[in-house]
């Protein structure tokens, strides 16, 4: 099953990997702003971000209804040290993170795409709006990545 909002995040995660990618070494232990994350960290956070949205794009394609909570953005950078990870391993583990999310999105009935998601104490949003936003929110933090403010 295949509609234009997969091939859309499909086409998303493609260029975010290549750009990912095609980032210097240096980015991964560089602050992207004083007193802010490193690149290893906005990495993680990118990752943590497909933990979350894996759960939530599944559970609403196969309900009715979706409603889960929200996540602790610093306690779940924290919680996997990713500052001690290689730079080689994150893109790793972005790469294989984001394929299983294409499946999933690539299965996701086009019944289903308007399942009502409340996300955390949010307005119900639609499974496609989250799906789309996903990207949207995966593009924000490239591009912390790639244009370093410190």
């Amino acid at each position: 099953m295949s509609s234009k909002t997969a091939n859309e995040f499909y086409a998303g995660l493609h260029e975010i990997e290549e750009a990912l990618r095609a980032l210097p070494a240096e980015a991964a232990n560089r602050a992207w702003r004083s007193g802010g994350w490193t690149g290893k960290q906005i990495l993680g956070h990118m990752l943590d971000s497909a933990a979350n949205n894996h759960q939530r794009f599944v559970r609403a394609a196969i309900s009715k209804s979706y409603t889960g909570p929200g996540y602790e953005q610093q306690a779940w950078v924290d919680a996997h040290g990713y500052t001690e990870q290689s730079w080689t391993t994150l893109l790793r583990w972005w790469q294989v993170s984001h394929e299983l999310l294409a499946g999933v999105v690539a299965h996701i009935p086009e019944s289903h795409w308007q399942t009502p998601c409340q996300i955390d104490n949010s307005e119900a949003v639609t499974l496609e709006f989250v799906v789309r936003d996903y990207i949207r929110h995966q593009r924000h933090h490239l591009h912390q990545l790639q244009e370093p403010q410190s």
